[in-house]
């Protein structure tokens, strides 16, 4: 198991990027640059082109990366998605079951894949106003070439009041079904 922490802050300044500035991403890719509030996801898909140099079996990211995934199921759940099999989002959905974190599986359709071509780059760093999870999800499916499985934690990982055994503020949330997970898979 390999962890990797890209880690930003998103202020203003003199060498900040701007709105139509054109990236060259770690990968080689280069990026139209939509929106500058998506910096997560810019960093996120260095993150994932790095890893590519451990060969690994399964890729695996978490984020708060959209608003969209919180409008389209809440704080109730992590919205998932990504190019793995079936069998490892059996396997996660039922991890989550085991440690009270539900997961909610979001279609990944090639159409999706559309809405982030770039005229000016490879591609760009935002979709248009549907289906904002899942174009964020194909943007950093772009950055690596193993099966991958991204964790969209917007809706749950804060909460403004108690939810059950869940406490209002940061929850924390991943944590429990990432260690689930893994230690299910070390057992097969």
């Amino acid at each position: 198991v390999i962890g990797l922490v890209p880690a930003t802050d998103n202020r203003p300044g003199g060498n900040a990027y701007a709105p139509g500035d054109v990236i060259r991403m770690h990968s080689g890719l280069t990026v139209e640059v939509m929106n500058t509030d998506a910096e997560g996801r810019l960093i996120l898909a260095d993150a994932l082109s790095y890893g590519e140099r451990y060969k690994p079996e399964l890729v695996m990211s978490i984020a708060t990366l959209t608003g969209a995934a919180m409008r389209a199921i809440g704080t109730y759940g992590t919205a998932v998605m990504g190019t793995a099999d079936e069998n490892a989002f059996s396997r996660l959905e039922t991890a989550g079951e085991t440690v009270f974190e539900r997961t909610a599986r979001l279609p990944f359709w090639e159409e999706y894949d559309e809405e982030i071509k770039s005229d000016i780059a490879d591609i760009k760093n935002l979709g248009s106003d549907l289906a904002g999870a899942q174009t964020a999800g194909k943007f950093l499916a772009r950055f690596t070439t193993h099966p991958y499985i991204h964790l969209d934690i917007a809706g749950p990982a804060f909460l403004n009041r108690k939810d059950g055994y869940r406490p209002k503020g940061g929850t924390g949330v991943g944590v429990r079904l990432f260690y689930e997970f893994i230690k299910q898979r070390a057992k097969k």
